[in-house]
């Protein structure tokens, strides 16, 4: 357990000759913006450390420093959040990182496989994970909660391992670097509060209800942001649909939506949402924000979506790699429905090496699909 900075120095300058370290976070989000980090976990082939980044006399200049050295390569399971942990602490995003997670889809072994479903796969043994929901925050920690800690990166090593042989073996490693570039970007959790109305699931049908959903939820990110609370505790999503629609000028307005909770209106932050819609509202119609076009699918479409699928399980199947990796729903429906112009992943790259060209030579007619000695097909026509 490391808990003073100059132990920290000592571990990271041994750690700073290794090939590879595996990492991992324990963090705590649910009352938060912020996740609020509780325990760093990293190995190297021989040790395992525990740093504890809320201990008093610790700074975490020298893992930061780790985290940004070329020369190691970081492995991480489901690495989107750790990265955004160190991101927003450290100002940086570690680099070169191997995202076992990834690399598993690649590898055959299933849609977004859990780290424990991944290590019985890979080593055949089972982790206790009792302890993946306790309070990250007390101290002391539990002899119980070290252990769980320190498996989260003893057996990413032998993870590691062999989904890179797999890789090399099967001439599929740049597959995974493409992804490990998207997952290194800043752009990826550099996100800005005026495209915070993206993240909501239900969708307005005039541009003035637009504007109003966009200035709302902007105010609601910062507010999340500035107050260090989930966005949901400021004001919910089905709220910000509400007003998007009805558009209340005033709080006293604001106490008739149903979404809004009672006496919420009289609170500090009604004024600052008011405003925010306000602003929306005076928005000339040329300054509206243009609604995205419903395009109608071509006929056949429909049927040509569902083609498309079985072709995309088959040729999973054929690479035993997960169907999520070649192409998601959503891109199969863009396929079907506008073909080689469709702008997407599956078209591009690798994918459409292995999938795109055949996709699309099932839309010309050019490759057709057959029930042959009990399994599906692809023949050439």
């Amino acid at each position: 357990m490391i808990t003073r900075t100059d132990e920290l120095d000592a571990v990271v300058d041994e750690l700073s000759k290794a090939e590879f370290v595996t990492v991992d976070t324990e963090f705590i989000r649910e009352t938060t913006f912020w996740p609020e980090l509780c325990l760093i976990q990293i190995a190297d082939d021989e040790n395992v450390y525990l740093i504890d980044p809320l201990a008093e006399e610790i700074d975490l200049s020298s893992f930061f420093a780790l985290m940004g050295n070329e020369a190691v390569v970081k492995v991480f399971h489901a690495a989107r959040q750790d990265l955004e942990i160190i991101y927003k602490m450290g100002d940086l995003i570690p680099h070169p990182i191997f995202d076992t997670q990834i690399a598993a889809m690649v590898c055959g072994y299933g849609d977004s496989v859990s780290y424990d479903a991944l290590v019985q796969k890979v080593t055949g043994k089972q982790l206790d994970k009792s302890s993946r929901f306790t309070d990250w925050r007390r101290r002391p920690l539990s002899e119980k909660q070290l252990n769980y800690a320190a498996a989260d990166v003893t057996h990413l090593r032998d993870v590691y391992r062999e989904l890179k042989q797999k890789l090399e073996s099967t001439g599929r490693t740049h597959w995974v670097a493409e992804e490990m570039d998207v997952l290194t970007s800043p752009t990826t959790y550099d996100l800005k509060p005026e495209d915070a109305w993206r993240r909501l699931k239900m969708r307005v049908r005039k541009p003035r209800e637009l504007a109003v959903m966009q200035s709302v939820a902007k105010w609601r990110e910062e507010q999340a942001r500035a107050r260090n609370v989930p966005r949901g505790r400021v004001i919910k999503d089905d709220a910000i649909y509400e007003i998007a629609q009805q558009q209340p000028k005033t709080q006293e307005a604001l106490s008739r939506l149903r979404a809004v909770p009672k006496g919420w209106e009289r609170s500090q932050y009604a004024q600052g949402l008011t405003e925010a819609v306000n602003e929306a509202l005076a928005l000339t119609d040329d300054e509206l924000p243009k609604l995205e076009r419903q395009r109608r699918s071509p006929e056949g479409a429909g049927a040509a979506s569902e083609l498309l699928k079985v072709l995309l399980r088959l040729i999973a199947e054929r690479e035993g790699v997960a169907t999520k990796v070649l192409a998601t729903t959503d891109q199969i429906d863009k396929i079907a429905a506008l073909g080689e112009r469709a702008d997407v992943q599956a078209l591009s790259g690798w994918r459409r090496d292995v999938f795109g060209d055949e996709a699309l030579k099932l839309l010309s007619g050019k490759v057709g699909l057959a029930f042959r000695d009990r399994k599906i097909a692809a023949i050439e026509l």
